[in-house]
């Protein structure tokens, strides 16, 4: 049976929770099926998640992702149990390696072998969840003894993922793959590495959700719009994790200029390495019928669960965008 397409708000939609919850309850109203969280910072995400929990009924909450070197796969899979049980069947847990700015800059925390961490961290997760007692001896972790009640229905795992090594390997050990800032040319050759790793572990690749993080604003001034990106992603691009992303994914001489003018200090040749053309291919940026023709684009090209995360931080803008994929204005 083929996997339901499906659309989702952001969150946190801010610092405070009661604007989360808010944005919870807007979006169960209005018949979005998802909400993925975020998780790099204040407030902490699998707090707010189970602090939110009593606030839905039918909505399917993500998170996109939590990284795996700021908690022990113990704290993950003891966190889960509580989440779980709070929204049973409707927790979706995601796995990531984050970046050198979140892990090195900010934690302290070399980002070392992370196709490695994030492989070993989500498979002795699931042991975890399953009740079984560990004894694991990997590359990155060590766990022996460790044992939590099982879940009589635990969490599905799926783990973030750029390039082919990365891209296989969740598809391998993940139940799902998270994808992020890919230009849409990309595409074709992520979910042909998909297709690998889940053949590798002997699954179909059709039971694989690709769950993707759309940068969408929804506009008539484009040019507004593509300052914004440029502004809001330039030094995405410009870490390690991302840069070489975008280098693979085809736009090398992009990846190269942005790389040197953040080492210059230089804004405007960082952000100017980032063109028109380039911007629209990655960003979603549009009236509401362009924003949601290029989203049942990416449908067809596999993308399952399209998490709807509207550029900048205008009240209006934000609305406006969340407004064009409620269940009354769009479907698939």
């Amino acid at each position: 049976m083929p996997l339901a397409k499906r659309v989702a708000v952001t969150l946190p939609a801010g610092p405070k929770i009661e604007h989360t919850i808010s944005r919870i309850e807007w979006a169960e109203e209005h018949g979005f099926p998802d909400a993925w969280f975020s998780d790099s910072g204040a407030p902490d995400t699998l707090t707010q998640v189970a602090a939110i929990a009593h606030h839905t009924q039918n909505l399917r909450i993500g998170v996109a992702v939590t990284p795996v070197y700021t908690r022990s796969p113990s704290v993950l899979a003891a966190s889960a149990n509580v989440i779980s049980q709070l929204l049973p069947d409707r927790f979706v847990m995601g796995l990531g390696s984050s970046s050198q700015t979140i892990m090195g800059q900010w934690n302290g925390i070399p980002l070392d072998k992370p196709l490695t961490r994030v492989k070993e961290t989500a498979q002795l997760v699931r042991t975890m969840l399953s009740g079984d007692k560990t004894d694991f001896d990997g590359e990155t972790l060590y766990s022996r003894g460790y044992r939590q009640a099982p879940l009589e229905n635990p969490p599905p795992i799926y783990l973030a993922a750029l390039r082919s090594s990365m891209v296989e390997m969740a598809a391998e050990f993940g139940d799902g793959v998270i994808f992020n800032l890919w230009p849409k040319k990309a595409l074709p050759k992520m979910m042909e590495h998909v297709r690998i790793g889940a053949e590798r572990a002997g699954k179909d690749p059709e039971s694989v959700e690709i769950v993707n993080r759309a940068m969408v604003l929804c506009t008539n001034d484009k040019a507004r719009g593509r300052d914004m990106f440029r502004a809001q992603f330039a030094p995405y691009y410009a870490t390690p994790v991302y840069n070489n992303f975008l280098s693979w994914a085809g736009y090398e001489d992009a990846a190269a200029t942005i790389s040197e003018g953040w080492a210059e200090k230089d804004r405007a040749k960082t952000s100017g390495a980032m063109t028109d053309a380039m911007i629209d291919e990655i960003g979603i940026i549009g009236s509401k019928e362009e924003i949601q023709d290029r989203i049942r684009e990416d449908a067809e090209g596999g993308v399952h669960t399209h998490i709807i995360a509207p550029l900048g931080g205008d009240p209006e803008d934000v609305q406006n965008t969340f407004n064009a994929f409620s269940a009354d204005e769009f479907q698939f």
